[in-house]
């Protein structure tokens, strides 16, 4: 990919729902094609007849297939980032608003386990979009521990170095447990037990000592 070439087009939005619903059909498409074959030896032909998409239609949407991958490792970030606000409960304790943010993670690589070679590989094709990936997460992650210590229920001299390193567990918890995992309903409970260790390990660390 030219890696300055950060101009290059991906289509906005499409303005009707048919236009969304083929754009999406190629996203899935491209999640498939790039997770089974990476990205040097994905095609966009391959990712039109995995979506039973016409070739010409394919630029209607992305001009090239460094665009639709660009695109790709944002649904995913997108998707990431709705799995944890999904799981958002006003009424949870910051440590549990953890948990919960760490188990919809769990769930959401459980179904997209391209995921992970997806954004690994973003780091080589599209550093950028790697990186943007990471520092938003980092970021939401940070927002939430700020709210927590307002509230009292974590140690007030948190840091943005703490939302990185809680990042890391995460990221590692859910290739071994999610990705890794085998798809049973035992596993799927080893995936929720270990939601309840990340918030052990966290009521520990940054929980408060006085808070709830």
């Amino acid at each position: 990919m030219g890696r300055d070439a950060k101009n290059a087009a991906v289509a906005t939005e499409p303005a009707t729902e048919r236009g969304r619903r083929t754009r999406r059909k190629l996203l899935d498409a491209a999640t498939v094609e790039f997770g089974q074959k990476g990205f040097h030896e994905a095609s966009i032909s391959g990712i039109t007849r995995r979506a039973g998409v016409a070739l010409g239609s394919f630029y209607t949407y992305f001009d090239t297939k460094d665009a639709i991958f660009r695109a790709l490792v944002t649904d995913f970030s997108n998707g990431v980032r709705d799995a944890a606000s999904g799981s958002a409960d006003p009424d949870a304790s910051a440590l549990d608003t953890e948990r919960r943010a760490l188990s919809a993670f769990l769930d959401f690589a459980r179904e997209h386990k391209e995921i992970y070679r997806i954004i690994d590989e973003a780091e080589f094709v599209d550093p950028a979009s790697y990186r943007l990936h990471y520092e938003t997460t980092a970021k939401r992650i940070h927002a939430r521990l700020q709210a927590g210590m307002d509230k009292a229920e974590f140690r007030d001299d948190l840091e943005e170095a703490h939302a990185w390193a809680i990042m890391g567990m995460n990221v590692f918890l859910g290739l071994r447990y999610a990705v890794w995992a085998d798809p049973s309903e035992e596993a799927n409970r080893k995936a929720d037990a270990v939601a309840d260790i990340a918030r052990g390990i966290l009521e520990k660390g940054i929980g408060s000592q006085t808070g709830t």
